[in-house]
């Protein structure tokens, strides 16, 4: 069995780093390692090792690796969709209880007056400045209907909460877990007429960047709660700050600190809690290790963020090879030509594309000669051939 080695550039929660089976090891030493395993390091200005063959993402974001020249030198980069959402989700629920009840401002008001003998009487006096209202019979909007946002549509239907979700990319899966009780909302104007409350759970792409912007409130109630737990870059945070000083919204409650965000008279900014569990790095540690070891081990992609989703289970025959390449014409039959020329019996094959890559994985009747790798590293457009199982 081959010793693949796993360098972990951030701390990883040991739960994930122990599901390595026997053939794995953790080495300090990124130059002899098959795989990284990351969290939020920042990744852009590394050299990569000619031997690095796929990055694990124990977390959703990958804005801090350079996924393009990943992808150029045959790198493949997971994350781990959904790990996370539970831990999410609550955070959520937690902010729209701090938007409905002035609940930081309470606990502020007992800090200033900690020193009063009498704090429990002047409370009494003091606590109609901090009411607020109950979220049940709200209604709640729900803009992305993902791993989290799912989950935050259905505990907020259980909380008795009025829900609409919008989604036009809505998967199968999503909605399966998706409770009969979500209204359906076509567009997010109308989830913007509707809700007291708003929750953003969209990736940051160029169609949702600053979706959030003064064209926008303008269509919401009065006295709206905008959530944003997703991206910051949803938000345009200027218009956001004047509708809180007009009132437009009554609280916005972020994840994502910055100066302007730090200073914004309504708003309540937290530290990118989000994912800030013991539970949730330790699903995303375990998940990003079981996608590290089905890549190098069986040639299997699921959830990469630079390549195509590939699974072939377990090579039943003489060999297994991997193909990263361009997904340009010509490219399958050059490479199914070449095995034909050697006289290598292709068994089973899978391709699919993502944007301008592509992944072939073929199990061979024959063992494959030594010199195919670079051989067919020849082909233009191959970024990477990969001997992945030989008997």
């Amino acid at each position: 069995m081959k010793d693949r080695k796993i360098y972990c550039l951030n701390k990883i929660s040991p739960v994930g780093t122990d599901c390595f089976r026997e053939g794995y090891t953790l080495t300090d030493n990124l130059e002899e390692a098959a795989g990284v395993m990351v969290r939020s390091a920042a990744m852009h200005d590394m050299v990569f090792p000619a031997g690095l063959r796929a990055i694990g993402r124990a977390g959703a974001g990958v804005n801090n690796i350079p996924i393009d020249r990943c992808a150029e030198e045959g790198i493949v980069v997971f994350n781990t969709p959904g790990a996370n959402a539970n831990s999410v989700k609550e955070l959520v629920i937690a902010a729209m209880l701090l938007a409905a009840r002035d609940i930081m401002g309470g606990a502020k008001w007992v800090q200033d007056n900690a020193d009063d003998a009498a704090i429990g009487k002047a409370a009494e006096k003091a606590k109609g400045a901090f009411a607020g209202h109950e979220i049940k019979g709200k209604t709640l909007g729900v803009i992305g209907l993902g791993a989290i946002g799912a989950l935050v549509a259905n505990a907020a239907v259980h909380l008795g909460m009025d829900v609409y979700g919008y989604d036009p990319y809505l998967s199968v899966d999503s909605a399966w877990r998706l409770s009969s009780r979500v209204h359906h909302a076509a567009t997010p104007e109308e989830i913007y007429a509707v809700s007291d409350y708003i929750t953003l759970h969209v990736p940051a792409v160029d169609s949702t960047k600053g979706m959030i912007n003064a064209e926008a409130i303008a269509k919401m109630k009065d006295g709206v709660n905008l959530l944003n737990f997703s991206r910051d870059l949803l938000v345009n945070e200027d218009a956001v700050a004047e509708a809180l000083a007009s009132g437009k919204i009554h609280r916005y409650v972020t994840d994502f600190a910055n100066p302007k965000t730090a200073h914004m008279d309504g708003a309540i900014v937290l530290p990118h809690l989000g994912a800030s569990t013991e539970e949730a790095e330790d699903n995303c540690a375990v998940m990003a290790a079981e996608e590290l070891q089905d890549y190098l081990d069986n040639g299997n992609i699921h959830h990469s963020v630079n390549f195509p989703d590939v699974d072939a289970g377990v090579c039943q025959t003489e060999a297994r090879v991997a193909i990263l390449h361009r997904n340009v014409p010509n490219m399958i039959s050059q490479i199914t030509n070449f095995f034909g020329s050697n006289g290598l019996n292709i068994e089973n094959m899978v391709n699919k594309s993502r944007g301008s890559y592509a992944y072939t994985l073929l199990d061979l009747s024959q063992p494959m000669p030594h010199d195919t790798v670079e051989r067919l590293k020849e082909i233009e457009g191959v970024l990477r051939v990969r001997r992945v199982t030989e008997r």
